[in-house]
């Protein structure tokens, strides 16, 4: 709390004064008596008890008035950010083959596809400026969520995704065009898609060649990311009895491919090996396409006199008012 007129609060030491001139010279006395000792032992009434609320009630008014005057402020922070965001489309590959369980944590093992959601939601929450969309596909593309800059309910439909929700397949060609669409009508300084996936292009009518070349010719830059280890591996299946089984079945990423569109675009290839190499990868991402942003700070005031300007109004009046009863026509 700070006093806008400060030198207001000086009027302080005027109080006793107006207290003299209202209330300290003596009335004349309406009758005189040589002896006023057996007045005393008259009953005091109330009148005369109460009177001296009179001048504290003038005085606690004057003060809250004079507090009033001093315009007493509260000072709010603020600030306004610009920003010259990014907007993203985040491609997640649903194809059966990213059940795989070659990530792991300290505590167990985890398919492709759970990596993928704990590395995509850490790269969310570190982009709150941003309008982030995400498109899900296999045999064809799903869009999961337009852009948005409501991060929680991105990350809520984002949980939903599992494997086997889409016809299975991997068509990279028409999951870029799909993404591509997202961003076509986008005016923000950047526009970026982030494709993930563990597999090659086997279905759709685009070719991933093609779809890059329409990413290029509207501005939109595409990061590929290769998911999975090199070599064998073992992918879970329900057996007839509901059991699970395991198969095992070669790796089969086209880096040529991945590496083409990054190419064409302007963005880069990856390969996310392991959960920590993924971490890497969008960690690297999330720095090269940082948001740019100034940052204005100022401080807004919250006047605070009108209390203090009605606290002295009531005072005053209901000094007033007493004073026109008997207490105020007491010597």
């Amino acid at each position: 709390m700070i006093l806008h007129h400060p030198w207001a609060a000086v009027l302080v030491i005027l109080i006793p004064a107006i207290l003299y001139l209202r209330y300290g010279r003596g009335r004349k006395p309406a009758m005189t008596f040589s002896d006023g000792s057996a007045l005393q032992r008259l009953p005091v009434s109330w009148a005369v008890v109460a009177q001296p609320l009179l001048p504290i009630l003038y005085g606690a008014g004057v003060l809250c008035l004079i507090v009033a005057l001093a315009r007493p402020q509260k000072g709010l922070s603020e600030s306004r950010v610009k920003t010259e965001a990014v907007d993203i489309v985040l491609l997640v590959d649903l194809s059966t083959s990213m059940r795989a369980e070659d990530y792991t944590t300290a505590t167990r093992n985890l398919n492709r596809l759970d990596a993928a959601k704990i590395v995509m939601e850490r790269f969310i929450q570190n982009r709150p400026n941003d309008r982030i969309g995400m498109v899900a596909f296999s045999a064809m593309p799903y869009t999961v969520a337009p852009l948005t800059l409501d991060h929680g309910w991105l990350l809520q439909q984002m949980q939903r995704l599992e494997t086997g929700m889409l016809e299975d397949g991997t068509a990279i060609g028409d999951a870029i065009a799909s993404a591509v669409n997202r961003l076509r009508d986008s005016v923000a300084k950047s526009k970026v898609v982030i494709l993930l996936t563990d597999g090659m292009n086997n279905r759709g009518q685009l070719t991933p060649d093609n779809a890059a070349q329409a990413a290029k010719a509207v501005g939109i830059k595409v990061y590929t990311v290769g998911a999975g280890s090199t070599g064998m591996v073992r992918i879970p299946v329900l057996d007839p009895f509901g059991g699970k089984q395991y198969v095992t079945q070669p790796s089969d990423i086209d880096e040529a491919a991945l590496k083409r569109i990054a190419d064409i675009t302007g963005g880069m290839y990856f390969r996310g090996a392991d959960l920590k190499s993924l971490q890497n990868v969008y960690d690297q991402i999330d720095k090269m396409e940082k948001t740019e942003f100034n940052l204005d700070q100022y401080t807004r005031f919250d006047e605070r006199f009108m209390p203090w300007l009605a606290m002295a109004i009531g005072l005053i009046g209901l000094e007033k008012i007493l004073s026109l009863t008997r207490l105020g026509r007491l010597p």
